[in-house]
């Protein structure tokens, strides 16, 4: 199954791009117009989170959304082949400076970031542009699409350790100056997250970045992925956060709630771009989702 996928990808990656972005659009559709996964989950979290917005744009900002995970499958197929450059010659980078100064402290630098635009790229591009990059990431359930997605990723110079257990590896290598991508958009339980603002709603949300960053005294860097027309990405950097002064629970829920509001504001900017199907305030205070 994983050789027939590697092939797969393989044909798609020699499609024109316009050509594989039409057929991600495509799949876009398939995905949340027929299938319909978890439509009715992402119409009800933009209703809830935009209760000003009309009906008719919040089931077009749900199909833009199915239609950028999408070309984002595409996309990443298309990284199958190395030879082609593609992370550096679609993707432009803005606030660059702020990574710079961040390194610059010896520390390593903490990058806090959503699951918006094709954030998979975004972390396959980072090494060839010379940035030391490990992530924490989750396996996928089916095995054979697992094993290609984290072989592109691998052969790009990405790292990667698993979401458990994972606190001591991302320790180490801050401490070699490196970067460690933290994606802070997700639902937890409550015995692993603290409660914090999203949209007017609690969500419970992992401490683990306030806490790394506090340790270790890395600065934390937002960083978010962008799609434009034409199949380019802007990479936008925005300035340097300071690690939390000490890992008092309140200090900590503080800043997770400070690094919430900065994914809210992305999202805000971009609704059609984040992933809206994710269940993010499944865990309420009072009973675990």
């Amino acid at each position: 199954m994983a050789r027939f996928l590697k092939v797969l990808a393989f044909l798609f990656s020699r499609l024109p791009l316009p050509m594989a972005l039409a057929v991600g659009r495509g799949l876009g559709w398939i995905y949340g117009s027929v299938v319909r996964y978890h439509r009715h989950d992402a119409c009800e979290a933009l209703r809830r989170s935009f209760p000003d917005k009309p009906e008719t744009e919040i089931r077009s900002i749900v199909s833009r959304m199915y239609a950028g995970l999408g070309m984002n499958v595409m996309e990443l197929m298309r990284l199958i082949d190395a030879r082609s450059g593609y992370p550096g010659l679609l993707v432009e980078m803005e606030g660059s400076e702020h990574i710079a100064a961040g390194l610059s402290r010896g520390k390593g630098v903490i990058v806090l970031s959503a699951h918006t635009g094709n954030w998979d790229l975004l972390c396959t591009a980072a090494p060839t542009w010379g940035y030391p990059l490990t992530i924490i990431t989750k396996k996928i359930k089916n095995k054979a699409i697992n094993d290609v997605w984290m072989d592109i990723r691998s052969r790009y110079g990405l790292k990667f350790v698993p979401a458990h257990n994972s606190y001591r590896a991302c320790l180490q290598a801050l401490r070699k100056n490196e970067i460690v991508g933290f994606i802070l958009d997700q639902n937890m339980i409550r015995t692993e997250g603290v409660f914090v603002d999203f949209f007017g709603k609690p969500a419970c949300t992992t401490p683990g970045l306030a806490y790394m960053s506090a340790q270790s005294g890395a600065p934390v860097l937002p960083v978010f992925m962008v799609r434009r027309p034409g199949g380019r990405h802007l990479v936008k950097i925005l300035p340097l956060l300071e690690p939390p002064p000490n890992r008092e629970p309140e200090t900590i829920r503080e800043h997770t709630q400070n690094y919430t509001r900065i994914i809210e504001q992305h999202i805000r900017e971009y609704p059609e771009q984040w992933i809206w199907l994710h269940r993010r305030w499944r865990t309420t205070p009072d009973e675990t989702g």
